[in-house]
């Protein structure tokens, strides 16, 4: 079967809710993947920030592998190890006081976990999220995303309890949050509203707000956190630490798990029966995530997303220089992101063309979350095809 049927199987059995490309993946090693025609592509997207190690990372597979053959799945009526080493690698990175973790199976749900916990910690009614934000697309998750296009007809699903601010807007986030806020929700960088990152004054701004008002502050660092923007957590570039910080994409490595961390104080407030997931923290996913933080702190990939990220994103600028149709290059760590206008989608196609592959955010910027262990060579072919296409 070639990419061609697998497209056409796709149209006829499956939901047509995804954009898709008509490329079909065999295999991947590393940064790199080929499609089932035997074409090799070098992969800038990672299943947007997910695959931090790469493709077939060997203490990934390993990982898997071993605890397949053991156990995958038990439930949470029991004790599970992997689920309790994963808790103490996660206070081992996370500043104090976050030292409690509860476990789900993506960063939807983890948001939704998080509204739920502050809400039921504080007694409170009402949560202020960003316009432009992104948090999910469960119920709760989508009422706190600040972008009509994903709201659009599920409207009487949403919470009347959401008021939306602007991003890096200090007066407004004073002028809403009170004595009735339970949380104030908010992205480091909002990755699918165009890698846009918060300002230092907005982020320790909120921080006092919501100590100052009670409420709690939940950052949510799905796609920010596990080093993507060269340091842990993406909340580390602002010296603040909130309540609640919600986790997923990378923390597996690919394979799906979510998480939440909070004070030991607010995990008190979920007793037994008061949340539950059946597949959160089952032992296969728990061991691909210590095999993650295992591996990122052994082979300092953190540090590695710091520096290159830098380095990255002073090529790109230098590329763009004397190119008014590149409106802006910015980002943390390895996020980055090629703010072009209408250029965008045309340079995702340019680049496919190379055996490139990025994604478009917010309709106008390119978005480049390589895999963490990218290789300068790769780095230096998406800049001659930025550079070639801007010719």
């Amino acid at each position: 079967m070639d990419s061609k049927q697998v497209a056409e199987l796709s149209s006829y059995y499956l939901f047509q809710n995804y954009g898709r490309e008509n490329i079909c993946f065999s295999h991947g090693q590393g940064e790199h993947l080929w499609d089932l025609e035997g074409n090799r592509y070098t992969d800038y997207v990672a299943g947007i920030a997910v695959n931090c190690l790469g493709h077939a990372h060997p203490e990934l597979v390993r990982a898997i592998s071993e605890q397949a053959s053991r156990l995958i799945h038990v439930s949470n009526l029991y004790q599970i190890r992997e689920q309790a080493d994963l808790g103490e690698a996660l206070a081992s990175i996370a500043p104090s006081p976050l030292g409690k973790s509860l476990f789900c199976n993506s960063g939807a749900e983890a948001n939704e976990a998080a509204l739920k916990l502050a809400v039921k910690h504080t007694s409170r009614e009402k949560v202020i999220a960003c316009r432009n934000s992104f948090h999910g697309r469960t119920s709760a998750t989508l009422s706190v995303t600040g972008q009509e296009k994903y709201q659009k007809g599920f409207e009487a699903l949403l919470s009347k309890n959401v008021e939306f601010v602007g991003y890096n807007s200090v007066e407004e986030l004073k002028s809403k949050v009170n004595s009735n806020t339970a949380a104030v929700i908010l992205e480091p960088v909002q990755g699918e509203g165009g890698v846009l990152p918060a300002s230092q004054e907005y982020f320790r701004t909120a921080r006092d707000i919501c100590t100052d008002a009670g409420a709690l502050m939940i950052v949510d660092e799905v796609q920010t956190g596990m080093g993507r923007t060269g340091k842990w957590f993406g909340f580390q570039h602002f010296g603040v630490v909130p309540d609640i910080v919600s986790l997923a994409k990378a923390l597996g490595g690919g394979v799906p798990i979510g998480a939440i961390v909070t004070s030991p104080e607010i995990a008190k407030t979920f007793t037994p029966g008061t949340h539950g997931t059946t597949f959160g923290g089952n032992p296969l996913a728990c061991a691909a995530a210590n095999a993650v933080i295992r591996t990122m702190k052994r082979d300092r990939l953190v540090e590695r997303a710091a520096e290159l990220g830098e380095r990255w994103r002073s090529e790109l600028r230098g590329i763009a220089h004397g190119h008014p149709e590149v409106k802006d290059v910015r980002g943390l760590g390895l996020m980055n992101g090629v703010e072009m206008g209408d250029l965008a989608k045309e340079f995702q196609g340019f680049a496919l063309g190379r055996k490139l592959l990025v994604n478009v955010s917010a309709g106008k910027v390119v978005r480049l979350v390589p895999p963490l262990i990218i290789s300068d060579a790769s780095v230096n072919d998406l800049n001659s095809a930025l550079r070639d296409f801007l010719k």
